[in-house]
C-alpha cells in the first residue's frame, strides 16, 4: 500500500513537471501533415460497421410489420395468433398513439434547435439552468406519478431527484471551472456556423428515422395492455434507438472535432495553412472509413461516461469520448484512440484537469431536462386520452427527446474535448488562441496536481503511522 503512494506521489510530481516544461514549450509537437492524411485512412471496424447496418435493416422490417399490422385495421397482417398463448393482445390501433410521438419529436426537435440558435448569446445561461432546474423538474415528475398512482416510477424518479442534488452539491466547487471550459467551449463553436448547420442536418436525419421507430412502437403500445412482454419489446426498442442515436451524435462529435482541432491547430479558420474544404472531409470520414469505429464506441461510451472516473479506470482507458478527436484527425480505430488519448492525458497529467471538469455532467443534465420535458407533452396529452398507456408512450417520448436534444448539445462537447486533446498534445495552441484561459487552465491544473500530491503524502503518513501502532500493539 504505502508503495503504492509513493508511486502515486511520484509520479504526481513527475507530472507537475511535465506540465511546467509543456507550457514552457513554444514549438509545435504535431505534425500538421499526419491530420486528415488519406495515406492514413483505412477502413476501420468493419465487422460492428455491417452489426449496425444489419441491425437497423432488421429493425425497419420489424417496426414496419409492428406499425402495419394495427394501421387502420386491428390485426392487418394476422400475426396476433402467433402471440395469443404468450402476450395479452388488444384491439388499438397505430394511430392512436403515433400522433403522440409525433408530439414528442416536435417538441424535441424544437428544442434541439432553441438550443442552438441561442448558443451565441444564452448558452451560458442555458446550462445554469440546467443544472439548478433538473433535480425540481424530477421531483416534480415524481410527485405526479405518485398521484397516477405509478408507485414504482415515483420511486425511481424520486431516486433520481435525490441523487442529482447530491452530485451537484458534491461537485459545485468544479462548477466555476466548468463554466469557464464550456464558455470558450461555446465561444469557439460560435465562430464555426457551419458546425450547427451539421447538428442541424443529423436532427433532420435523425428525425427521419424516429417517424419509423414511432411508427412501430405506437402499433406495440396498441397492441398491448401493459404487460410484461410489451415492455420487453419497448425495452428492445428503446436500446436499438438509444445506440442509434449515439451514432448519429458521435458522428456529428467527429466532424466537429476534427473541424475545431484543425482550426486550432492551424490558428483560426482562415488561416493560410488550413487545408481547403476542412469541413467536407471531416464528413466524408465520419461516414465512411471511420463509421465502423463510430459504431464501435457508442456501444460503450455514453453508459461509461455516466460512472465516476475513479470507479471504473479500466474501462474509461478504452472507451472514453476522447477518442473521436483521434478518430476524426488521424483516423485510427476505436480502441486504439481511446488508449492513445488516455495515454496522453495521463502522460501530460492533463488527466487531472479532465477529472475534476464536469462539463460532460453539465451537458448531460441539459439533454436529460430536454428528455424529460418531451416525455412529459406526450405523457400529459396520452394521460387525458389512454391513461393506462401513459407511461409507455411517456418514457419511451423521453428518450427521443433525449436524442434529439443531445444532438443539439453534442457539438459543444465536441469543442470541450478538441480543447482538451490540443492542450494535452501542444499547450501552444491554446496560448495563441486565448492566453487568458491558457493560463487558467494551466493554473487549475498545476492546482490539482498538487492537490493529488499532497493527499498522496497524507495518506501514506497515515498508512505508516497505522503501521506503527499496529507493531506497538502486537509488541
Amino acid at each position: 500500500m504505502s508503495d503504492s503512494n509513493i508511486s502515486s506521489s511520484s509520479s504526481d510530481s513527475a507530472s507537475i513537471a511535465t506540465v511546467d516544461q509543456n507550457v514552457g514549450r513554444n514549438e509545435r509537437i504535431i505534425d500538421a501533415d499526419q491530420t486528415f492524411s488519406p495515406e492514413l485512412r483505412h477502413w476501420r471496424d468493419v465487422f460492428w460497421l455491417a452489426i449496425f447496418i444489419i441491425h437497423l435493416i432488421v429493425l425497419g422490417v420489424l417496426l414496419a410489420i409492428f406499425g402495419l399490422n394495427r394501421f387502420k385495421t386491428a390485426d392487418r397482417l394476422n400475426i396476433d395468433r402467433y402471440t395469443e398463448g404468450f402476450w395479452e393482445n388488444n384491439n388499438g390501433l397505430t394511430e392512436t398513439y403515433w400522433p403522440k410521438y409525433a408530439v414528442a419529436g416536435g417538441v424535441g426537435t424544437g428544442l434541439g434547435c432553441i438550443w442552438l440558435l441561442l448558443l451565441g448569446s444564452r448558452a451560458n445561461q442555458m446550462m445554469k439552468v440546467s443544472v439548478h432546474i433538473l433535480t425540481t423538474y424530477l421531483a416534480v415528475i415524481s410527485v405526479l406519478c405518485f398521484w397516477c398512482e405509478q408507485f414504482f416510477w415515483g420511486v425511481a424518479f424520486a431516486t433520481g431527484a435525490a441523487l442529482q442534488f447530491l452530485y451537484v452539491i458534491a461537485v459545485i466547487d468544479r462548477l466555476p471551472f466548468t463554466m469557464l471550459v464550456l464558455q470558450k467551449a461555446v465561444k469557439l463553436v460560435w465562430s464555426l456556423p457551419e458546425v450547427t448547420r451539421v447538428a442541424y442536418a443529423f436532427m433532420a436525419v435523425m428525425l427521419l428515422w424516429m417517424g419509423i421507430w414511432s411508427f412501430g412502437a405506437a402499433g406495440v403500445v396498441a397492441s398491448s395492455r401493459g404487460d410484461l412482454g410489451r415492455w420487453w419489446l419497448l425495452v428492445v426498442l428503446s436500446v436499438s434507438l438509444f445506440w442509434t442515436g449515439a451514432v448519429l451524435c458521435n458522428t456529428v462529435h467527429v466532424i466537429v472535432s476534427g473541424l475545431v482541432f484543425l482550426v486550432l491547430l492551424h490558428g483560426g479558420r482562415n488561416a493560410s495553412s488550413m487545408p481547403p474544404n476542412s469541413l467536407m472531409k471531416s464528413l466524408r470520414y465520419a461516414v465512411t472509413t471511420s463509421f465502423g469505429s463510430i459504431c464501435y464506441g457508442s456501444l460503450f461510451t455514453a453508459a461509461i461516461r455516466t460512472l465516476r472516473w475513479e470507479l471504473v479506470e479500466t474501462l474509461v482507458r478504452f472507451f472514453n469520448k476522447y477518442a473521436y478527436v483521434q478518430i476524426a484527425v488521424y483516423g485510427k480505430g476505436f480502441n486504439r484512440s481511446a488508449r492513445d488519448a488516455w495515454e496522453l492525458f495521463q502522460s501530460t497529467g492533463v488527466e487531472a484537469l479532465v477529472a475534476y471538469d464536469c462539463s460532460g455532467a453539465v451537458l448531460l443534465m441539459g439533454t436529460i431536462l430536454g428528455g424529460l420535458i418531451t416525455g412529459t407533452c406526450a405523457g400529459v396529452w396520452t394521460w387525458i386520452t389512454w391513461r393506462d398507456r401513459v407511461i409507455m408512450v411517456g418514457s419511451t417520448a423521453m428518450l427521443m427527446g433525449m436524442v434529439l436534444v443531445g444532438l443539439a448539445m453534442v457539438v459543444v462537447e465536441s469543442a470541450v474535448t478538441s480543447i482538451y486533446i490540443c492542450y494535452a498534445e501542444d499547450p501552444s495552441l491554446i496560448r495563441r488562441w486565448d492566453p487568458q484561459f491558457f493560463n487558467q487552465m494551466s493554473e487549475t491544473l498545476h492546482q490539482r496536481l498538487q492537490h493529488r500530491s499532497a493527499r498522496a503524502r497524507e495518506v501514506l503518513t497515515q498508512n505508516q503511522l497505522d503501521s506503527h501502532m499496529q507493531d506497538t500493539f502486537h509488541l
